[in-house]
């Protein structure tokens, strides 16, 4: 696996990368590929951790990290919601945009090792699991049973869904996928992606779980994975919210007493259950 670097806390300046390939994945979302303009080199990041992106002349935004950490290749997958991200889904194969990071907390891959895992995403959520889920794949033989569990709005939606059949086709992970709304020719799940747990086969008592999505689709999964007796602080979630500058200095990220981009966005539970639970937090 490719080793972190930090990043330089007082700088604000990004640096130029080359986009080197673009895919459109859904109607609002796509991908692209970034090389350093300077040379090819990898980019080393953990799992969780995320860029800021500055599209020139628009400004930037805090993006996950969605490829693989041990290839060093530097991977986002983005929906079109904004100006900067509108900006960066017109960018074409050489085109240029700045880079900062990488920031952040990342997912427990090293301390999950002897443990089941178990991954729960809603929607665009699963671009910053995949980092976690392919080092997973990669160490395989780290970790216990693998579990994978999504859900989005429709098939139209499902994200990375080559991806998914290809983990699903695995023997050694579960894979299990649901939508909220199914279209003629679906014939897979209907329902919130919490109602898969039930049904997956983990130790829950010696287990680590990784969650990204909407916050109310975190919480009610939280609410059923200690159901069936996981411990709070082995759970982890991912708080991707209001994040401008990446380093503290604005303050637009505070969470209670903590900042998302500098103490996240990856929390375990137990550290922010108290935060989310409160009115206006």
């Amino acid at each position: 696996m490719v080793k972190s670097t930090k990043p330089v806390p007082d700088s604000m300046t990004p640096a130029p990368f080359r986009v080197t390939a673009r895919r459109q994945d859904l109607a609002d979302t796509f991908t692209i590929e970034l090389e350093a303009a300077d040379s090819p080199r990898g980019f080393a990041f953990r799992p969780g951790q995320f860029n800021m992106l500055y599209h020139f002349g628009v400004g930037e935004v805090p993006i996950s990290i969605s490829g693989d950490a041990g290839a060093g290749k530097l991977i986002h997958t983005i929906r079109d919601v904004g100006a900067v991200t509108h900006g960066l889904s017109t960018l074409k194969k050489g085109d240029m945009v700045g880079v900062r990071g990488p920031f952040g907390s990342a997912w427990p891959v090293d301390a999950a090792e002897g443990s089941d895992v178990v991954i729960v995403a809603g929607g665009i959520g699963l671009a910053p699991l995949r980092p976690a889920i392919q080092h997973v794949l990669d160490n395989r033989d780290r970790y216990g049973r693998f579990v994978i569990l999504y859900g989005a709005r429709s098939p139209k939606d499902v994200l990375y869904l080559p991806e998914l059949q290809s983990w699903r086709g695995r023997l050694d992970t579960y894979v299990d996928v649901t939508v909220d709304h199914a279209e003629s020719g679906w014939a897979g799940n209907v329902g919130v992606v919490t109602k898969l747990i039930e049904r997956a086969n983990f130790d829950a008592t010696h287990a680590v779980a990784m969650l990204c999505g909407p916050e109310i689709m975190m919480r009610f999964t939280v609410a059923e994975l200690t159901a069936r007796g996981m411990d709070r602080g082995d759970i982890h979630v991912s708080m991707e919210r209001n994040m401008k500058c990446a380093v503290g200095h604005c303050g637009h990220c505070q969470f209670g007493p903590k900042f998302v981009c500098k103490d996240g966005p990856v929390f375990p539970y137990g550290e922010i259950e108290a935060l989310l639970k409160a009115r206006g937090v």
